[in-house]
């Protein structure tokens, strides 16, 4: 029978999967509620795949977080997303260094709408630097400019050609690609920031697959961020039949499981968490290239 695991997650492929690709854990620290995980996605040949470096910061029902909680995640995710920007791009962040930040998704459907309601958030700054550029200086941030592209359903357009339009303009040093995950455990919903330096496929976890947005294709570094928001329905149905210790699953059942494949679940208190998540991710990206919040 086929195995019905559709992730995003790097936290949910621990171990061998059936592709042959091996997640290695490399670091895994308590801080406080949150736990950071730091995943390697290696092939049997021991070659990285993509690059292959995914961080997790997870912590329960990230949309129920307030006061010091709430600005302890956001300080870790930023933290972890400047750390991996210097590294993957060799260059101090400083008033000089550029970030365009894409938000994924349509805004229009709740469950996908991370990425264009970080980028709604967010502060902006490129346009000060060639305007104003003293207030620029003032303000104490990086080069910021940013864009929701949408989805192609609504454009016509690849996502991956408009954002390369953007970025042949605004000449940043890195890209960050902001967009709703899918997850295997209903756990993980809301509960986990995915951060990554292999870029992204949008609609990739369900099953929507568009041209993949990475350095290859903008030719400038590319981190993806993400939270996820839904299930694959016969994910959750397989998981949970495994739990319950049932092996020999029927050919009408395996009929359903494949069937259910188009149906994603989601929280019911999804529009309270797109707006939560999409705050605490615009919070975060902006702390991380703040040179007032963190002098190097």
């Amino acid at each position: 029978m086929k195995e019905y695991t559709r992730t995003d997650l790097a936290v949910e492929k621990r171990g061998q999967t059936r592709t042959g690709v091996c997640a290695k854990l490399c670091r895994e620290e308590k801080i406080g509620k949150a736990t950071v995980s730091e995943i390697l996605l290696q092939s049997d040949e021991d070659k990285v795949e993509g690059g292959g470096k995914y961080i997790s910061v997870s912590c329960e029902r990230l949309w129920e977080l307030e006061g010091e909680e709430f600005d302890g995640i956001c300080t870790l995710v930023a933290l972890e997303l400047r750390k991996l920007s210097r590294k993957i791009t060799s260059k101090k962040l400083d008033n000089d260094f550029g970030v365009l930040i894409a938000g994924l998704g349509n805004s229009d459907i709740t469950a996908d709408s991370i990425g264009p309601l970080t980028v709604k958030n967010l502060t902006v700054t490129r346009h000060l630097r060639q305007m104003a550029p003293n207030i620029y200086k003032g303000l104490g941030s990086c080069e910021i400019s940013a864009l929701a592209p949408g989805v192609l359903g609504q454009t016509g357009i690849e996502t991956v050609e408009l954002i390369r339009g953007a970025v042949q303009n605004s000449e940043p040093d890195i890209v960050i690609a902001v967009d709703a995950l899918v997850a295997r455990s209903c756990e993980r919903l809301a509960s986990t920031v995915q951060i990554s330096d292999v870029g992204i496929n949008p609609g990739s976890g369900i099953g929507n697959y568009r041209k993949a947005i990475t350095r290859e294709s903008l030719g400038v570094p590319v981190i993806s961020v993400g939270v996820p928001t839904v299930v694959d329905s016969s994910t959750l149905v397989y998981e949970a039949l495994g739990k319950a210790g049932i092996e020999n699953i029927s050919g009408e059942l395996e009929n359903v499981l494949e069937g259910g494949k188009s149906f994603f679940v989601t929280p019911k208190e999804s529009d309270i968490i797109a707006k939560k998540i999409s705050t605490l991710l615009s919070e975060s990206i902006g702390r991380a290239f703040s040179l007032l919040w963190y002098k190097e």
